[in-house]
């Protein structure tokens, strides 16, 4: 099984961005979508697979903040 998650874009530098996960700074390899600042991408091994709705990554954030609860 693959896991995508959720992070907000920061900056952008070409085909590189780097994206906050809850605080993280991460690069991340934006080729395959077009983010601009502020919007949310779905990260999956290094690389934004989908531009998504902040609704909609938020409720995959809090998914995984009360999986992490129950652990």
């Amino acid at each position: 099984m693959c896991v995508a998650i959720p992070g907000r874009v920061t900056e952008i530098d070409g085909s590189t961005a780097k994206v906050d996960f809850n605080g993280n700074s991460v690069s991340v390899n934006v080729g395959l979508v077009d983010p601009k600042v502020g919007q949310y991408v779905l990260v999956h091994a290094g690389c934004a697979i989908e531009v998504m709705e902040k609704e909609q990554a938020q409720e995959i954030i809090d998914l995984f903040a009360d999986l992490e609860d129950l652990a």
